[in-house]
């Protein structure tokens, strides 16, 4: 008698679905962040528009590039690839945080000798510096084959940027990076149409811009 009320005393676990349980997970660990990816595309396509106006010949480099290369297109972009981080973006995250120390370091090959930190590079040192940036480039453009066109073709002629600039110094032909200048200003509109694209389609729920899904 007393195991009988011993197991009456014992509450029933009512049985859990299956199905329902996969649900109640789901809802749980949704990602409900913001998209960070037009932050990083913004601060990367503006901030290579202005440079290559400087290679293009129409601007002077100063504290407007510096302070955007700096800020925007560093800090921005680093914030946008933790963030990427987060969502579990493997390419996402090394794209804008290796971009975003790109452009860090940049600053700092102009600004370091002007301090008397370092000595400058020269054109040989400077020429490897864009060549290996390039390789890098090409590796993420080979991943941008399983995304859109847009994003393709932007890395595509991120690739190409690299390798115009890498060849103007390494050459000091200054036609070569006046060529890359142009090249680079429709690369960063590029970024800019895609950052944006990805900004009006969410607010509008519609394709207002089309990024060529594959």
């Amino acid at each position: 008698m007393k195991d009988v009320q011993t197991a009456k005393a014992i509450p029933q676990i009512p049985s859990i679905d299956l199905g329902q349980a996969a649900a109640l997970a789901e809802t749980v660990i949704k990602d409900t962040t913001a998209n960070p990816a037009p932050l990083g595309l913004m601060g990367f396509g503006l901030t290579t528009v202005l440079l290559n106006l400087h290679n293009a010949g129409i601007i002077g480099i100063g504290s407007m590039i510096l302070a955007m290369g700096l800020f925007y297109g560093g800090l921005a972009q680093i914030i946008a690839g933790v963030m990427e981080w987060k969502k579990k973006n493997t390419f996402g995250m090394v794209a804008f945080t290796s971009y975003g120390f790109f452009w860090i370091s940049l600053v700092a090959l102009i600004v370091m000798p002007r301090f008397g930190i370092a000595d400058a590079s020269d054109k040989n040192a400077m020429a490897a510096y864009l060549f290996i940036w390039g390789l890098f480039s090409i590796v993420l453009f080979i991943a941008t084959l399983k995304m859109n066109r847009t994003i393709m073709l932007v890395f595509f002629a991120l690739v190409v940027l690299f390798i115009l600039l890498g060849l103007g110094d390494a050459t000091g032909n200054a036609t070569i990076t006046r060529i890359a200048g142009y090249e680079g200003i429709a690369c960063g509109l590029g970024a800019i149409y895609l950052g944006a694209a990805q900004i009006l389609n969410e607010v509008y729920g519609r394709k207002v811009l089309p990024i060529g899904e594959l």
